[in-house]
């Protein structure tokens, strides 16, 4: 990975946090019809780029890393709270040990998703590319991250915390990708290797997307509003856009 990709993971969500400081309510339409953005692209590139990547190569059956990474991503949720697809459930006057527990979801996650952004010569030259599906992966990170955060940081901040508590969370999970990224790094795994990380992000972007996409707009109704299929839309098109820029 290049100094500029290291920096645009930590600045997604920097960025998408330190948005949560200057606002005293929480602009739910926005932020929701941004999510069903977000949520469409990563269910695109996972379809459109990830999942034939890691079945392409016959090292391993990447169903069953596909689904254990969904499973993960599942349990990481019942830490943090679903923050990672915009949900915020404030506690008042919350203790420190509920912010502890929404990070280390938080950043367990995002440290995951990190790990195959690593350079990982053999996997991305053969079948990925460095210059197409991966980075699609760093974009749907980035992408996903930026409402995360501040949906954190507003989080934080109706349970309570100082501003600067909320600052120190925010540059903690801002470093969490890019450490999963120099940590896989270092080690120079193995394509092997390479194809059983890349099938847990799929699965945990599965998780995430699908979540995304099937809570409509607060009802039971199973209706979406018209500016969020537009948004789920526009998500799914900039995937396919995607595919023929790559072409």
């Amino acid at each position: 990975m290049s100094f500029f990709e290291y920096l645009l993971l930590i600045l997604s969500v920097v960025g998408g946090g330190g948005l949560s400081l200057f606002f005293k309510r929480l602009p739910a339409n926005g932020l929701r019809l941004f999510l069903s953005f977000t949520g469409a692209f990563l269910l695109g590139i996972s379809f459109l780029h990830l999942l034939p990547g890691v079945y392409e190569q016959k090292l391993i059956e990447p169903g069953y890393w596909v689904l254990l990474g969904f499973f993960i991503q599942l349990l990481l949720e019942q830490l943090s709270g679903g923050v990672e697809h915009g949900h915020i459930h404030a506690h008042t006057h919350a203790p420190w040990n509920y912010a502890f527990t929404v990070m280390l979801g938080l950043c367990l996650h995002a440290f995951m998703e990190g790990m195959p952004l690593a350079e990982f010569s053999h996997y991305q030259t053969e079948h990925l590319g460095h210059s197409t599906s991966s980075q699609y992966l760093l974009l749907g990170i980035v992408l996903h991250h930026a409402p995360a955060a501040f949906a954190l940081g507003m989080l934080l901040q109706w349970s309570g915390f100082r501003a600067t508590t909320v600052l120190l969370c925010l540059l903690v999970f801002s470093l969490m990708s890019p450490a999963g990224a120099l940590l896989a790094g270092s080690f120079h795994l193995g394509a092997r290797e390479e194809q059983i990380l890349i099938s847990l992000v799929i699965g945990s972007f599965l998780h995430i997307s699908t979540t995304i996409l099937f809570e409509a707009d607060g009802t039971h109704k199973h209706r979406i509003s018209l500016f969020k299929f537009v948004a789920i839309l526009a998500g799914v098109l900039l995937s396919l856009a995607t595919v023929l820029v790559g072409d």
